[in-house]
């Protein structure tokens, strides 16, 4: 017998006390059976709150580990852990070659205070906070980077160079990439980790002038995971949820072409808004998980035996959550 997932997905959810949450990468199917859906930092903030005990998380890995650390009494399942491409780029070592590569370059340790995108893996996050670091999102980098060269200290943001760069270029920062180039940690105010977004690399100069030759007045929108020398040229530049609240409040009849995920810019407007891109911009590894992958991880509380289940140890726990929490507590 043909099951019909959305049907068995709702009973389950009035069932048992589970919140489903997507990020607005998921495909449309399963974002909209979601009790909970946003960019990153919306979705930290509101599963730490959240009083359910069960949260089934339809993303990428690093975000069930997030709310795992935030959250550590919750039980956490993914339909399917999948995992960023950006995220696999750095581990536990890597971050401490990069640290020693600073103090290499006649940085102390000391003085070094390390950020990390929300796209890393517990353990990394447990490192940045064991060092006093934070943790950011691209809807609060600004506010994070702004806060942490308080401390008169030498930033060392990973994994994502091109977020890193483009929020130091945006504060009048000079910043470098490790390995790239030159890079001389002490002539820096941001030093990066080479990591980046494979989907978000796929948005180029030539595609803005195309756009811009095609349709006179367009407006330019990309996320900060772009390179560098798209976000320059940009009208506008911000998080998954900046965006859509920048072309939600545009003129109905302005034309705007986006630079992110395709499902996100899909949902956004019915007309005038299209994919800064001459291919799909679709994240693989966002797009894996299916209502059938859904309804089977719900299915696995019911008869007891869940699935998928995201563990994280107590001492990657305490100092991630140090990280997260410092990020939480800028407003």
């Amino acid at each position: 017998m043909r099951i019909d997932y959305r049907a068995e997905i709702k009973r389950l959810k009035e069932k048992l006390d589970v919140t489903v949450v997507a990020h607005y990468y998921q495909r449309d199917e399963v974002f909209e059976m979601a009790d909970v859906t946003g960019d990153s930092l919306e979705l930290a903030r509101r599963c730490k709150a959240d009083k359910n005990p069960w949260v089934v998380f339809a993303g990428v890995g690093f975000m069930g580990q997030s709310v795992k650390v935030i959250a550590p009494q919750k039980r956490v399942l993914m339909p399917k852990i999948a995992c960023c491409a950006m995220a696999r780029m750095i581990d536990g070592s890597s971050f401490e070659e990069s640290v020693a590569y600073l103090v290499k370059h006649g940085i102390a340790k000391e003085h070094i205070l390390p950020i990390t995108y929300i796209n890393s893996d517990a353990s990394v996050k447990a490192k940045v906070g064991k060092m006093g670091g934070m943790v950011c999102t691209s809807s609060n980098a600004y506010k994070i980077i702004e806060k942490g060269l308080e401390s008169g200290k030498k930033i060392l943001f990973v994994p994502d160079r091109c977020l890193g760069q483009n929020f130091a270029h945006s504060m009048g920062l000079k910043s470098c990439v490790i390995g790239v180039g030159e890079c001389d940690p002490k002539e820096a105010d941001v030093i990066c980790f080479n990591g980046f977004c494979s989907v978000h690399q796929l948005f180029t100069v030539e595609d803005v002038a195309f756009y811009r030759n095609k349709y006179p007045g367009i407006k330019i929108a990309v996320h900060p995971e772009c390179d560098t020398s798209v976000v320059k040229i940009a009208d506008f530049v911000g998080s998954t949820s900046q965006l859509i609240t920048y072309v939600n409040a545009l003129d109905p009849e302005q034309k705007v072409a986006v630079g992110t995920e395709y499902n996100l810019v899909h949902r956004m407007r019915e007309k005038n808004t299209y994919v800064l891109s001459s291919t799909k911009p679709e994240c693989p590894t966002m797009n894996e998980t299916t209502l059938e992958d859904l309804y089977v991880t719900l299915k696995s509380i019911e008869d007891g035996n869940p699935i998928n289940e995201i563990v994280v140890d107590p001492h990657t726990i305490k100092y991630a959550n140090l990280a997260l929490e410092r990020m939480l507590a800028i407003k």
